[in-house]
């Protein structure tokens, strides 16, 4: 079975020392995230962890969520609902919101790093909280007062939890094509009809009420996605005081049978002139959905991440036992019957990928986190700007990218296994069936790019990629004399040259050519995560060496960053040629030619 211990070490070392947290949640008047608590919140996020969520994952697996359909109820398994109450117990559910709603008011940064120990340490468990800190978001920026006061506080205490309702069976990712309905009511109220699919969380028996911000149009909405409408439809009805009233038109049709996560509730939600709620300005549901799809967008990215760690601490465990044949020079462990599997060359380039693409995307997506703060409690318009702008780029490549590397990661850790990975007992084959899925919900990795260099790229002009270059090109002028990084900093420095020349080139052929954006948008997003990644290696570098860790977390850190360089970096020259080809060579083939 896969075991899982939170990486403190690594993920304090991300925090303070390459991050400069405390220096950050200071200058943002962010008084309470001192590094005692920030340190014990840690601590108790570990302990939460490793003995309450991490012991039922192979549980979720196994046993899954059960519908009764003649009621629609969903029981999830065994242990879920205990863990869901030591979670809101434990003041987990309110960590980053508002204190005016209940909430502790630490940042979002923090609460990040609590994110990943749960994507780790139970990924099924972890999606029934997963979309209440988006409901909570998109409520506050766009609900009416009553709404923020009946639905916040409850979701914020956790006695609710949240649920985003956007795809139909004919509709996913092209939400013009949505069919639900809302009709207005006397009482300002309106019917909600409609289906809605692969809903997470949609239904469970782990709090009295869920909250569904669901997408509908009016009768008089415009076609397309200009008439789409936010509504807030409790499966209790609520009342504007908050009171908790009888059962709404909402019911479980279904829940899906998964190739992975099947310890998470993926329901089919019917609504049958259900009473909702409107949210923000009649059609203009999107905007409104997109606050807390982002907010998904970057939560999905950790998920990939976590699973990631969990798969290479199992691997590296496992390469470290496995006795086979002896190393290519002969005995390393002569007093054994066979040497250990991690001596040969070609575990270590699975292992070491991974460990590469686990830390450094652990910077990338703290980083995102980071900029959420700075968003919220910066005084400075200007650093405000730069924040919204740059974590709007890197957005779809946290979500892309770290996912991507997920299922990467957790099937070269099952590769390390050889065959007793493809079988049950180890449970390495739970994390890439689980790990498959990231890649997918709230945007698969094609829309990501589209985002990315569509509107990121294009429509915005690659607003948050100059601030990030500016970022790189600021380090490498700070260091460029510095021996100990010099090796690092000429690569980096010479790679973000690169990447802006190709953004100014896509942008030039997309005027020519539409699909030549379309075409670029895969291989730019990973050439765009594959430079971020070298950016924040040569950052660990620096932060190691400067940093009180022991002799041998500096060299750790050190020879992997050279081995990320080495290996890892030159896929761009893949991706680069791959933008360069253009479109034709993706286009040219009529559509009979691929066969029925």
């Amino acid at each position: 079975m896969s075991q899982y211990r939170v990486p403190l070490t690594d993920i304090r070392f991300a925090l303070h020392d390459v991050l400069d947290a405390g220096t950050l949640f200071a200058r943002l008047g962010l008084d309470d995230a001192s590094r005692d608590i920030v340190d014990a919140v840690l601590d108790e996020g570990a302990r939460f962890a490793e003995t309450v969520l991490a012991p039922l994952n192979r549980v979720g697996d196994e046993i899954g969520c059960a519908h009764d359909k003649a009621t629609g109820a969903v029981t999830t398994p065994p242990g879920f609902r205990d863990a869901y109450a030591q979670y809101v117990d434990g003041g987990w559910s309110g960590l980053t919101a508002e204190p005016a709603y209940g909430g502790q008011g630490l940042p979002h940064l923090l609460g990040t790093t609590i994110k990943e120990m749960i994507d780790a340490a139970n990924l099924a468990w972890g999606n029934f909280p997963l979309l209440s800190h988006g409901a909570v978001e998109a409520l506050l920026h766009h609900g009416e007062d009553w709404q923020r006061e009946a639905f916040l506080k409850p979701l914020v205490d956790g006695r609710w939890t949240g649920t985003m309702c956007l795809t139909e069976p004919h509709a996913g990712t092209d939400l013009g094509l949505l069919r639900t309905r809302a009709v207005p009511r006397e009482d300002g109220s309106y019917a909600i009809s409609g289906t809605k699919i692969f809903i997470t969380a949609g239904e469970h028996d782990m709090t009295e009420n869920i909250v569904h911000l669901v997408l509908a149009k009016l009768p008089d909405a415009p076609a397309g996605s200009r008439g789409i409408s936010l509504f807030v439809v409790p499966k209790r009805r609520v009342a504007r005081d908050g009171r908790l009233g009888d059962v709404n038109a909402v019911h479980c049709g279904a829940i899906e049978h998964k190739m992975g996560i099947h310890g998470s509730a993926t329901c089919v939600l019917n609504f049958d002139d259900a009473e909702g709620f409107l949210v923000g300005a009649p059609n203009k549901g999107l905007m409104a959905m997109f606050t807390m799809m982002n907010s998904a967008r970057l939560a999905v990215g950790l998920q990939g991440l976590g699973l990631s760690d969990r798969a290479l601490q199992n691997a590296a465990r496992y390469a470290n036992e496995r006795l086979q044949s002896r190393a290519p020079a002969g005995p390393a462990f002569p007093d054994k019957v066979a040497d250990p599997i991690i001596v040969h060359p070609d575990v270590r380039r699975m292992l070491l990928t991974c460990k590469a693409l686990v830390e450094g995307g652990r910077l990338l997506g703290y980083h995102a986190a980071s900029l959420l703060d700075v968003l919220g409690h910066a005084q400075d318009t200007d650093e405000r700007a730069d924040a919204d702008a740059l974590l709007g780029f890197l957005t779809p490549i946290v979500k892309a990218c770290l996912t991507e590397w997920g299922v990467e990661c957790t099937y070269h850790a099952l590769q390390c296994f050889g065959g007793h990975g493809y079988i049950h007992e180890h449970g390495m084959e739970q994390l890439a069936r689980d790990a498959r899925i990231t890649t997918l919900y709230e945007g698969t990795t094609g829309i990501q790019a589209l985002d990315l260099v569509g509107r990121k790229l294009l429509q915005l002009q690659g607003a948050g990629l100059k601030v990030f270059l500016g970022m790189v090109h600021t380090f490498c002028r700070t260091h460029a004399e510095d021996d100990t990084l010099r090796e690092f900093v000429g690569p980096l420095a010479a790679a973000a040259a690169e990447w802006q020349t190709l953004s100014g080139d896509i942008a030039q052929r997309a005027q020519r050519d539409p699909d030549e954006a379309g075409a670029a948008s895969v291989d730019y997003l990973f050439y765009s995560g594959y430079v971020a990644l070298a950016y924040w290696w040569a950052r660990s570098v620096a932060a190691a060496e400067a940093s009180t860790h022991p002799e041998a977390f500096k060299t750790a850190k050190r020879e992997t960053a050279r081995f990320y360089y080495a290996r890892i970096l030159p896929r761009t020259l893949a991706h680069r040629a791959a933008i360069q080809s253009g479109a034709a060579s993706l286009m040219t083939l009529d559509a009979e030619a691929f066969g029925a």
